[in-house]
């Protein structure tokens, strides 16, 4: 008679430290009560992960201890496992979703719309998060995964821009992603809407001139991202009809909006020191503003360590490191508290500018005129 399996202890240890980080499984049946339901539950969504999340930040404080740096892919198995099964549950929620809204008698058209903007907030919050994750990994699985959930939110172009352009010119004014000094959110997102597609292109049309390809070769991966977004909005229309295909279009700019966002926060009036003849010196912890809160990480799988993730691309999430106050600059708190700041421009400059002042006087006091790095420059072509 055989015995029943067991998970061996050491994996069961494992297993309780990966759990917080499954906690974004938890907003996929949120999503599914909103659409049967419909009145006041369709602000759920954006409620806990915003707000509640905001919330359990001040309350179970920060997490300043460090993962081990000698793991291997197996000793993070359960961590690594929520990013592959994101994928299939997204897909299912926001196709299932496209489907079953349209044609709910239940619920209006301003529900529905509703909805939708949360479903954008869990697929820009979440799952284009997770294919933030997925695109830095070297196997050919995880960046299928990644591509797949930016088609959902037809934003397939972040996985070159991301790559290709911002980890090499961040903190530059070659990176249309960094946020100018000064420069508010809503200047920022048109901005970077324009320039990070044009950039993105021109990165990927400069590699395959380096190996005397064309930009219309299909090893172009902008095929691919094209051939998936016409996928996901194909089936938009199958399944919802034409209300589908508006539906689907809300999340994706709710997710988008949320992207960017994070995007705005990350670096904001973080600059490299420009060493002359167009170079700048190498990307320190110090480029990126960190945030050590615990609630938030687990949601975000500690993106908010985003000075270690510059520093060292290849990591894993459970391995980011946490630097304190002396080696990177701090956010005062979570990204669910400061992306609602971002939105109300005064309120951002008076959180956000002293602390850039203060960053400057600390990592660069030799430089007295700051004018050339304050200017929204245009990222000059490569």
């Amino acid at each position: 008679m055989s015995t029943p399996t067991t998970i061996p202890a050491h994996d069961l240890a494992r297993l309780a430290r990966a759990l917080p980080f499954w906690l974004s499984l938890g907003l996929i049946p949120l999503a599914w009560v909103a659409a049967m339901n419909g009145g006041w539950t369709i602000v759920l969504l954006p409620l806990v992960t915003w707000f509640l999340f905001s919330v359990l930040d001040a309350v179970v404080g920060v997490n300043l201890d460090n993962g081990d740096l000698e793991a291997t892919d197996d000793d993070l198995f359960w961590y690594r496992l929520v990013t592959l099964l994101w994928v299939p549950a997204q897909a299912i929620t926001l196709f299932g979703l496209l489907w079953y809204v349209p044609q709910a008698d239940h619920l209006n058209t301003l529900e529905r719309v509703g909805i939708f903007f949360g479903v954008g907030v869990i697929t820009g919050t979440v799952g284009i998060n997770y294919s933030h994750e997925l695109m830095h990994q070297k196997n050919k699985l995880e960046r299928f995964l990644a591509d797949a959930l930016l088609a959902m939110v037809l934003y397939s172009h972040f996985r070159s821009e991301h790559l290709l352009v911002h980890h090499r010119y961040v903190a530059t004014p070659r990176d249309p992603v960094t946020a100018r000094y000064n420069e508010g959110f809503h200047r920022f997102y048109p901005r970077v809407l324009r320039q990070s597609l044009v950039s993105a292109f021109k990165a990927e049309k400069a590699m395959l001139a380096r190996k005397n390809k064309p930009w219309t070769d299909l090893s172009n991966p902008f095929f691919k991202y094209w051939g998936l977004q016409a996928l996901c909005l194909i089936a938009a229309l199958i399944l919802g009809g034409w209300s589908g295909v508006a539906l689907f279009l809300v999340q994706a700019g709710v997710a988008i909006w949320q992207l960017e966002l994070v995007n705005y926060i990350e670096h904001y009036g973080l600059t490299r020191e420009h060493l002359g003849d167009g170079k700048y010196e190498h990307v320190q912890p110090h480029h990126s503003w960190n945030a050590a809160h615990k609630a938030s990480n687990w949601l975000l799988i500690n993106l908010q360590r985003h000075s270690d993730h510059h520093y060292k691309p290849d990591r894993r999430f459970p391995v980011l490191q946490n630097y304190g106050p002396d080696e990177a600059p701090q956010l005062p708190f979570g990204y669910p508290v400061m992306t609602m700041a971002a939105m109300i421009p005064p309120l951002w400059r008076r959180i956000m500018n002293p602390r850039v002042r203060e960053w400057r006087r600390t990592y660069y006091p030799k430089i007295t005129d700051w004018t050339d790095y304050n200017r929204r420059a245009t990222p000059q072509p490569r």
